[in-house]
């Protein structure tokens, strides 16, 4: 045993990121863990974090002029180029419809609809998914039942959610609940089963119990899972309103974006596109900063 007197932090460790990796150099002096008592991640140039958006925002800006002048550029038939908005149109009618208010209440409902239904999934899939992967028993009795209604589409569900739900509110909460629900579960699943067997087992020899070991152990090395799950969720999840605000709503941006279709008003049907693709941007990198945020423990990887 090591007295206390005697006991030093080193000042560096060496962690091999990859087999055959290169070997990272980390400061885990007292210095650098700080008053919080937890390890600050390397310091890493301005570019380096801003890059990933710099990237991103510039591929937007390319988009976004290419297609602005493709119209200018390539001779479009009449009857396409009737259908046709470019983007200068669309940030009219977006300004539009936001100074006028007109856009507010069919927004709030679909943001309604798909944060209650986003929510449900959430509450029922990661549980369920960490239950699973940690029972092979009730995994074996629900994986039948989970693949088939994965693979099922959504919109089969439609005429009996109406029946059940009538046109409304609850109707579009379940569609989005069963499309998001799913990729939620099967990657918290998958996450779970990855987890690493050996420190489960070094963890359950220190008398740990199955709470323990999912809250140290399976839960943090299942994130990235989890991560990819909500990602894929959020999507479904924006699909799922589009559905059933096209097919079984009577207010909502999708109902908006109908009636500007069957009325020609193309520019109005490319805003609320717009508006839908913006909510699923933004709640992906939310869920991306969190992710950075939890992660903040993992080693950093370089890219070659």
């Amino acid at each position: 045993m090591i007295p206390k007197s005697g006991y030093r932090f080193s000042e560096k460790i060496m962690l091999q990121q990859e087999p055959m990796a290169e070997l990272q150099t980390v400061d885990v002096s007292p210095a650098a863990i700080g008053r919080s008592g937890h390890l600050a991640a390397p310091a890493t140039s301005r570019w380096r974090r801003i890059e990933p958006t710099a990237l991103g925002a510039a591929s937007i800006v390319v988009v976004l002029a290419v297609w602005q002048f493709l119209p200018d550029v390539l001779p479009l038939k009449p009857g396409t180029k009737l259908f046709f908005a470019v983007p200068s149109e669309i940030a009219g009618t977006l300004w539009q419809m936001f100074a006028t208010g007109a856009i507010w209440a069919p927004l709030g409902v679909s943001a309604g609809a798909f944060a209650v239904g986003l929510g449900l999934a959430i509450m029922a899939g990661l549980p369920l998914g960490i239950l699973l992967g940690r029972s092979p028993a009730l995994s074996a009795m629900f994986d039948p039942f989970i693949t088939a209604f994965n693979a099922t589409p959504r919109l089969v569900f439609l005429p009996l959610l109406m029946l059940w739900f009538g046109i409304g509110l609850w109707c579009k909460v379940a569609i989005v609940f069963l499309g998001a629900v799913f990729p939620l579960l099967i990657n918290t699943y998958e996450g779970v089963r990855n987890a690493d067997k050996l420190l489960i087992n070094v963890v359950r020899s220190f008398g740990a119990n199955e709470w323990d070991i999912a809250r140290l152990i399976v839960v943090p090395n299942s994130l990235p899972f989890i991560v990819v799950g909500l990602r894929l969720a959020i999507g479904r999840a924006i699909l799922g309103v589009v559905v059933a605000e096209f097919f079984g709503a009577q207010d909502g941006l999708g109902v908006v974006m109908v009636r500007a279709a069957s009325e020609f008003k193309v520019d109005v049907v490319f805003a609320g596109l717009i508006v839908f693709a913006a909510l699923s941007l933004v709640m992906t990198s939310l869920v991306k900063l969190v992710e950075d945020h939890m992660s903040r423990w993992r080693p950093v990887t370089r890219n070659r």
